[in-house]
C-alpha cells in the first residue's frame, strides 16, 4: 500500500521524493552530517560523493576537493532537515539546495515510511 504523504495526486503513477544536497570540505564532516539527518529519521538515506568544485570566493576564483551529501526526505520533512543540519554546518556560508523529483511508487513509499518513526515513539 502507497504511503499517502508520498503520493502525487497529478502524477500517473509517479511519486514525489524530495531531495537536499550541501558540500562540505572533508569526508569526516560530509559523513557526521550524513548521519545526523539520517539518524534523527528527517531522511530516509544520505549519499555521500567525492567531488571537484570550482567556484568564487572572496574575489578570487578557486578549486577544491569536497565532499557533497544529498539526503531523500519527504517534502514535509524538509525544513526540518534543513533546521538540524545547517547549525552543524562548517562552512561560513553552506551551499543548501533541495526540491522534488518523480519516483519510483516503491521507493518513494520506503522514503516516506523511513521518515518520521522516531519521532512518533
Amino acid at each position: 500500500m502507497m504511503h499517502p504523504l508520498a503520493m502525487d495526486p497529478g502524477a500517473s503513477g509517479l511519486c514525489l521524493v524530495a531531495w537536499a544536497s550541501t558540500t562540505v570540505d572533508s569526508e569526516s564532516a560530509a559523513q557526521a552530517l550524513a548521519q545526523a539527518g539520517v539518524q534523527a529519521r528527517l531522511a530516509a538515506c544520505a549519499q555521500v560523493e567525492k567531488i571537484h568544485s570550482h567556484y568564487w570566493w572572496d574575489g578570487q576564483l578557486q578549486q577544491a576537493d569536497e565532499w557533497r551529501i544529498t539526503w531523500k526526505t519527504t517534502p514535509q520533512s524538509l525544513p526540518a532537515l534543513q533546521r538540524l543540519l545547517l547549525p552543524l554546518h562548517p562552512y561560513a556560508l553552506p551551499q543548501w539546495l533541495w526540491g522534488e523529483t518523480a519516483a519510483s511508487p516503491a521507493y518513494a513509499a520506503w522514503v516516506a515510511g523511513e521518515v518520521g518513526p522516531a519521532l512518533q515513539a
